[in-house]
């Protein structure tokens, strides 16, 4: 299937630089789909703090691989992958793909295969990690493989996990694993960058946390604890989400939790640029 020529846009950007509404617009006006490409909007109740589209903001437009996981699950590239690629090559409408999850996009567009995975292997570096580290952990990931340690955050332990078990399981770095330069799925489809000015991003950020908080984000999460938030690993994680339980856990103020969700955002922002 390599190669297939589809009609299809892909558009990328940080957060808040408008890619849904964009997306929005784009599909109404070609009579297309969307294709969801943010992690953390797969999830069911991750609404209010990763800024997911209402059913009615949607106008009626189909939105693709949103509210597919439970909170308590954890999300995999592999068969978001095999998912979204299924979607795409039986569609007879445009595509239209957003996010701003690189590797999630780069699943659909590249050619690049993920390794088998290994639940035990992976619940073994998980509760390393938990006790020892997010530091320790990317250390390790440094020497085994300083090229994934330099493009994976320090601070994102699911993916420095993620690049150890590939390690270990394949014996290869978990760079060998990355799309060769040039092979690509779809290499007709148009892909669009947004770029915003960074001081006007900050801005557009700020403002965004605050709504967050003004729409109900402590409600919700705190709703969504008692469905087991605080299980998942994956969606525990999520921007806003995580402030929130440390705020209603005790650790910090609810003063703090903005400011802590505002820098994160603004951290998270500049690594999708």
């Amino acid at each position: 299937m390599a190669g297939r020529s589809v009609r299809a846009v892909l558009i990328a950007g940080p957060t808040a630089s408008g890619k849904s509404a964009l997306a929005l617009r784009l599909a109404e006006r070609l009579g297309g789909v969307v294709i969801n490409a943010d992690s953390m909007q797969l999830y069911k109740g991750l609404d209010i703090g990763t800024a997911k589209l209402t059913f009615e903001d949607r106008g009626g437009v189909t939105h693709h691989l949103i509210d597919r996981l439970e909170i308590t699950e954890e999300a995999s590239v592999a068969q978001y992958q095999v998912e979204a690629r299924a979607i795409i090559d039986s569609s007879t409408k445009p595509i239209v793909i957003v996010g701003g999850t690189g590797l999630y996009i780069k699943s659909i567009i590249d050619e690049l295969n993920f390794p088998d995975t290994d639940p035990q292997v992976r619940d073994r570096l998980s509760k390393e990690g938990e006790e020892r580290g997010a530091k320790v952990m990317h250390e390790r990931l440094a020497k085994l493989d300083p090229a994934a340690a330099q493009a994976i955050p320090m601070e994102n332990l699911r993916r420095v996990v993620r690049a150890l078990e590939v390690i270990e399981l394949t014996g290869k770095p978990f760079t060998a694993n990355l799309p060769r330069a040039g092979a690509m799925r779809y290499p007709q489809a148009h892909q669009f960058g947004l770029q915003v000015e960074r001081e006007f991003l900050a801005h557009r950020i700020d403002m965004r946390v605050k709504r967050m908080w003004q729409q109900g984000l402590v409600e919700e999460t705190r709703g969504l604890i008692d469905k087991g938030l605080k299980e998942g690993r994956t969606a525990r994680a999520a921007l806003g989400y995580a402030q929130v339980i440390r705020y209603l856990d005790g650790e910090i103020n609810e003063i703090e939790a903005i400011e802590e969700t505002t820098i994160a955002t603004r951290a998270y922002s500049k690594r999708q640029e």
